[in-house]
């Protein structure tokens, strides 16, 4: 049996009031729904605005990019960082690099290592008279901050038989680091080693020198601080050579304002002595003040790597190929 239920003027005002109240609310919902999506997708978006160089200087966190050799810096976005959180001190990474048929290898295998690290200045210093445009290509694919700079080696050191390879390239890192930071860590990173990015957070709060193990080099397979009783007690490498400091340029870092204190440091063009004399330049500086890392140096986090050398290229015969992507690829081999 259907019974019809008939409603009155005031019953149907109730029920289109509700209906109407109900649609309203949906609406808002909505809104507010989208609201919320754009405004997520905005702060994931990264900003476009550029700071000075001096506001960068006053945050840590912030980061320089340079792809010209004279060292005109434009400035990517600084890094957020929580508020209940410190910025991280900067770490400033020096690595010198030469044209050889291995170098885009080597430098992109680093790069990617380094794009792991929050934080971080890539200085990347040619031994040559004017920057390599393929370098500078690289290094804007990779997407680490970095500087583009170039320092050749002396004209009177390249005479010798044992050359002294990235001594200019180290020396006008540090000129950068001493015109353009106040603080942080700077490390001399070899485009031909190989790094765990634990090492990298280790180095970042060096007071005034870091040292650690440095793995695959020389006859006992490692370079590294003796460490005994939780003390700094000397060094074990496979070649002494009277040095004062037997470390491997991979085994140390220096923060930024030590080095600052230190004027007048810098490496000095002697083969085998490089890391030896840098280190003395920094006096006054007691052994009893290396920091020991990598768990009391009984850790590998870098591996002195040496990737095989390769000939040169056989020039492309252009009567067969000029025609074909052999051409460009040609252009970026050595």
């Amino acid at each position: 049996m259907h019974h019809k239920v008939e409603l009155n003027d005031n019953g149907k005002m109730r029920t289109y009031t509700k209906m109407y109240l109900m649609i309203c609310l949906s609406t808002a919902c909505i809104f507010l729904y989208q609201y919320q999506l754009s405004r997520a997708r905005l702060i994931s978006q990264p900003t476009h605005q550029q700071d000075t160089v001096g506001e960068v200087q006053q945050k840590a966190s912030d980061f320089y990019v340079s792809t010209t050799t004279n060292s005109s810096t434009a400035i990517s976005p600084p890094l957020s960082t929580p508020q209940d959180k410190l910025p991280l001190p900067p770490l400033y990474i020096i690595t010198p690099t030469f044209r050889r048929p291995e170098q885009l290898a080597e430098l992109t295998r680093l790069g990617y290592t380094l794009k792991h690290v929050p934080n971080l200045l890539w200085l990347v210093i040619e031994d040559a008279e004017h920057a390599t445009a393929l370098v500078t290509k690289l290094l804007e694919h990779i997407g680490v901050p970095f500087v583009h700079l170039v320092a050749a080696m002396p004209e009177k050191f390249r005479k010798n038989k044992v050359k002294p390879r990235g001594v200019s390239n180290r020396n006008r890192g540090l000129k950068w680091i001493r015109a353009n930071a106040t603080e942080g860590v700077f490390y001399f990173a070899d485009d031909d080693n190989t790094y765990d990015v634990a090492l990298f957070e280790e180095i970042r709060y060096t007071k005034k020198v870091s040292m650690w193990p440095v793995g695959l080099i020389t006859k006992y397979g490692v370079s590294s601080p003796i460490v005994r009783n939780g003390s700094f007690a000397g060094f074990y490498d496979g070649w002494i050579g009277g040095r004062k400091y037997a470390v491997d340029m991979a085994g140390f870092a220096v923060s930024v304002k030590f080095l600052l204190s230190r004027p007048k440091a810098e490496m000095p063009f002697k083969p085998g002595y490089e890391e030896d004399g840098f280190l003395k330049s920094l006096h006054p500086f007691d052994n009893s003040e290396i920091e020991l890392l990598a768990s009391n140096c009984t850790e590998i986090l870098t591996w002195h790597t040496q990737t095989k050398k390769n000939q040169p290229a056989q020039q492309l015969d252009m009567g067969k190929y000029k025609d074909t992507n052999l051409v460009k690829l040609r252009g970026i081999l050595v």
